[in-house]
C-alpha cells in the first residue's frame, strides 16, 4: 500500500523541519556572539522558540491568509519591540534575532504559496548570514566604502535604469535600440568588474602570469601597460612579463566570445570560435614556452588595476563610444561598404575595440554577416598590435621581443583568415 501525506501536512513538516534547522543554527549563533553561556537564554532566540513561531505563524494562514495572520505577525511584533527594548537596556543592539523570529512566522507562508526554489534560496541565506557570522564581519571590516557606493549605483542603474529604457531604435541608427547599448554596458562591465574584484581583493598582490589572467579579464591593454612599465623597472625581477602579456591577449579572447554570446549573438560567436579559440590556445602554448625558458628567474608581485570599471564615467563613456562607433559604421557601410569596414576595423582596434564590436553585431548595415566577423578579427588583431608597441616602447626589454612578434603575428593571422576563409 502506498503511503501518502496530504500536502498540507507536508508543507507543516516541511516548515517546522526547516524553522528547526533556523533555530539551531541561530542558537549556534548566539553562542558564539555571547561571552557566556549564560547570556543565550536572556531573550527570544532559541530553537523551541524559533520553531514554535514558524509553526504558529502556518497556521494562522493556513486559517485565513490575511486577518488572522496579519493580527498574529502583529502581536510577534509587539513582543519583538519589547524584548529589543531590554537589549537596548543591556547595551546590545542587534536586530538579527528579532529579524529572524518574523521570518520564521512567514516561512509557512513562503512554503505555501512560492515556489520551492525561492523557499531553498531564502533558507539558504538566513544559515549563511548566521553561520558565516565572522568571515562576513572580515569582508565587511575590508570591503572599502567607495567600492560599495560605486556598486550600488550599478544595481540602481541596472535595476533602475534598464526597464525604463524604451526597446526602440535610437534616431538613425537601424538595429541600435536604447535597451541594448545599456545591456552591452551592463554585460563588459559586469564581466570586468569580475576580474578586477579578484585582481584587487581575492589576489592584491598577485604574481605575473595571474596578472596577466585577471588583467585579461578586465582589460588586456590595461594589463600589458601594467606588464610593460614593470618590466621596465625591475627587469630582473619580472621575467614572466612576456608570457604574462601574451596571457592577458589570450584572456581577451575568451572574454570577447562570452560577451558576445551573452548578448546573444550565438552565431557570430559561433563563427568566431575557431580563429578566436585557435588564438587563445596558440596564445597559451607560446606564454607557457616563454614562461619556461625563465622557470629559474625570479617573480615579482604586481599592484590590482586602479581603474573600476563599474565606475559611472567609464560607464557612461562605453556607452557613448557605443553609439558613436555605430554611427561611424553606418556612414561607413553605407558608402564604401565591406573595404571601408574592414579600414575602420583596423583604425578601431587602436581605441577601445568592445563598443565597437558590439555595435557592429547589434546594428543592422549594408555589409554581410561574413563582412563583420571579419572586421572583428581585423579590430581585434590591430589592438594587439597596439598591445605589441606598448610592451615594446614602455617596457624597452629584449625579453619583450617574443611577445610583440607574436601579438603582432595575431593581426597577420587575423587579416589572412578574414580575407581568405
Amino acid at each position: 500500500m502506498n503511503a501518502y501525506i496530504p500536502p498540507m501536512l507536508s508543507a507543516f513538516l516541511g516548515t517546522i523541519a526547516l524553522a528547526f534547522i533556523m533555530g539551531l543554527e541561530l542558537h549556534a549563533y548566539r553562542r558564539r556572539d555571547s561571552d557566556s553561556t549564560a547570556n543565550i537564554t536572556l531573550g527570544y532566540g532559541t530553537t523551541r522558540t524559533i520553531t514554535l513561531i514558524a509553526a504558529i505563524g502556518f497556521v494562522l494562514w493556513s486559517i485565513a491568509p490575511v486577518a488572522p495572520f496579519c493580527v498574529g505577525l502583529g502581536v510577534l511584533a509587539v513582543f519583538l519591540g519589547l524584548d529589543y527594548q531590554k537589549k537596548l537596556e543591556r547595551g546590545d543592539s542587534a536586530f538579527l534575532v528579532s529579524l529572524i523570529a518574523i521570518q520564521a512566522y512567514t516561512l509557512g507562508a513562503f512554503i505555501l504559496t512560492a515556489p520551492i526554489v525561492v523557499v531553498a534560496v531564502l533558507v539558504v541565506v538566513i544559515l549563511f548570514a548566521l553561520g558565516e557570522q565572522a568571515g562576513i564581519r572580515r569582508l565587511s571590516d575590508a570591503f572599502p566604502v567607495q567600492e560599495g557606493v560605486t556598486l550600488a549605483k550599478f544595481f540602481v542603474l541596472a535595476g533602475l535604469i534598464l526597464p525604463l529604457l524604451p526597446n526602440s531604435e535610437i534616431f538613425g541608427l537601424s538595429g541600435i535600440t536604447y535597451t541594448k547599448v545599456w545591456t552591452a554596458v551592463l554585460v563588459i562591465s559586469g564581466i570586468s568588474y569580475l576580474g578586477y574584484l579578484a585582481h584587487r581583493y581575492v589576489f592584491p598582490r598577485a604574481g605575473t602570469l595571474l596578472t596577466g589572467v585577471l588583467g585579461g579579464m578586465y582589460s588586456s591593454t590595461a594589463a600589458t601597460v601594467v606588464l610593460a612599465r614593470a618590466a621596465r623597472a625591475a627587469p630582473d625581477q619580472t621575467a614572466l612579463a612576456p608570457a604574462a602579456v601574451v596571457i592577458a591577449t589570450a584572456m581577451m579572447y575568451l572574454r570577447l566570445l562570452a560577451v558576445i554570446f551573452l548578448l546573444g549573438h550565438a552565431d557570430a560567436a559561433l563563427a568566431l570560435l575557431i580563429p578566436f579559440g585557435g588564438f587563445f590556445i596558440l596564445s597559451v602554448g607560446i606564454a607557457g614556452l616563454l614562461a619556461w625558458r625563465v622557470r629559474n628567474e625570479p617573480q615579482t608581485t604586481h599592484e590590482a588595476l586602479s581603474a573600476n570599471p563599474l565606475d559611472l564615467p567609464i560607464a557612461f563613456l562605453f556607452a557613448g563610444l557605443f553609439v558613436a562607433f555605430a554611427a561611424i559604421t553606418d556612414f561607413v557601410t553605407n558608402h564604401y561598404g565591406a573595404n571601408g569596414l574592414h579600414l575602420l576595423s583596423f583604425v578601431v582596434g587602436f581605441s577601445d575595440i568592445d563598443p565597437f564590436i558590439l555595435s557592429l553585431l547589434d546594428g543592422k548595415f549594408q555589409v554581410s554577416q561574413s563582412a563583420i566577423v571579419s572586421a572583428v578579427l581585423i579590430a581585434s588583431g590591430s589592438n594587439n598590435l597596439l598591445k605589441a608597441g606598448y610592451a615594446m616602447l614602455l617596457s624597452r626589454q629584449k625579453s619583450m621581443l617574443p611577445a610583440a612578434a607574436w601579438l603582432t603575428l595575431t593581426l597577420v593571422i587575423s587579416t589572412i583568415y578574414a580575407t581568405y576563409v
